[in-house]
């Protein structure tokens, strides 16, 4: 298969809030919103501290989140920063990627948008359209749900659809405010460590279709499969409430990973040779590993099971001790550390509810 007749990753523009603190900082402010005093709190800080996060960025001030989750209306509220927030930094993103990709807005036919942390009709995406300069006739596909692998999910779907209109270009926009979600009333294990894992930033991913790309340089998309894993549905997600979006995250999630992730995407790789793309085979003909890095044991579970060498996750590692864990934002984020260097192969591997993954193979050139 010649990388140059598929859909090509033109630009990765992530963007991240101003307001950037560290992670001792957050553990002191956000200790007496959920936590009394005693064993509970002291349980906080080791968990904090053992996410490996060292910095986050967040949508608002650290001081504005005792206020606004105090309000009886804190969905709402909550609801309405994500709106001016999220907005500000989709239009920075998408400004950014076109600029990298040499591109105009007009140029964009279709726009795929993704969040699991703001709930909007009509979506941020249409906003978008007056603030960046887009299309009245551009394809909207905004999405919900499928959280921490949107990411890589979007990559593909636009594959998908670039596959078959190769003179178009594809726009994916993913905008995570994971700080909104804060719930003040949940003590459980699973918020504790979410209050001090997750971060708040965006992505913006420019993808061009085979006849649109020409000669500019970036990551062609080869091959791409979606995973399902099974008795797994309760291990990761948000439970929707009144006072917003409380976080499920199991203490399980690793083991469910490194149970299912290595066979699979061996055979994803094993299958790519048949479909075309040669020189592939298994774990070893890939060159960088754009992991999702949805937490410490999260990445320690995926390099056990598909026998990794440490200097393989580094870069997902690096982002997560930066920034955290930005849901479909995190795995993008780390894409836009990784050099394309032309002819290697890079696997992107996102994680979310369900539990899904999605194995999207590139090939710079």
């Amino acid at each position: 298969m010649d990388p140059r007749t598929r859909p090509r990753v033109l630009a990765v523009e992530p963007v991240l809030p101003t307001h950037r603190h560290d992670q001792d900082e957050i553990a002191a402010a956000l200790a007496p919103l959920l936590t009394d005093p005693g064993p509970r709190r002291d349980l906080l800080h080791r968990l904090h501290t053992a996410t490996g996060v060292r910095t986050r960025h967040l949508a608002l001030p650290l001081g504005r989140y005792a206020e606004l989750t105090a309000r009886p209306d804190a969905f709402d509220a909550a609801s309405a920063v994500f709106a001016q927030v999220g907005l500000d930094l989709a239009e920075r993103a998408v400004k950014g990627a076109l600029a990298g990709a040499g591109l105009a807005p007009e140029d964009v036919d279709v726009l795929l948008f993704t969040t699991v942390t703001g709930v909007a009709a009509p979506s941020l995406d249409a906003q978008l359209l007056e603030r960046v300069g887009l299309r009245r006739d551009v394809v909207r596909w905004p999405g919900f749900g499928l959280g921490c692998v949107a990411g890589a999910a979007g990559l593909s779907r636009l594959e998908d659809h670039l596959a078959g209109h190769p003179g178009q270009v594809g726009l994916l926009v993913s905008v995570e405010l994971c700080s909104l979600t804060l719930q003040p009333s949940d003590t459980s294990v699973a918020n504790l460590v979410a209050s001090g894992l997750f971060g708040d930033g965006a992505t913006a991913v420019v993808v061009a279709g085979a006849g649109r790309a020409g000669d500019r340089p970036g990551w062609a998309v080869l091959e791409h499969t979606s995973r399902l894993l099974p008795d797994s549905a309760d291990a990761l997600g948000f439970q929707v409430g009144s006072r917003g979006l409380r976080i499920v995250l199991s203490a399980g999630l690793p083991q469910i990973l490194h149970r299912h992730v290595g066979a699979d995407v061996r055979a994803f790789l094993a299958g790519c040779a048949p479909g075309g793309v040669e020189g592939v085979g298994g774990v070893e003909g890939v060159d960088r590993w754009v992991v999702h890095p949805g937490g410490p044991k999260v990445l320690d579970a995926l390099a056990q099971t598909l026998d990794l060498p440490a200097a393989a996750l580094a870069t997902s590692r690096q982002v997560m001790t930066e920034v955290g864990n930005l849901s479909s934002s995190a795995v993008l984020h780390v894409l836009a550390r990784t050099p394309a260097v032309p002819g290697e192969r890079t696997v992107l591997l996102g994680v979310g509810p369900g539990v899904s993954t999605e194995t999207v193979l590139l090939e710079a050139v």
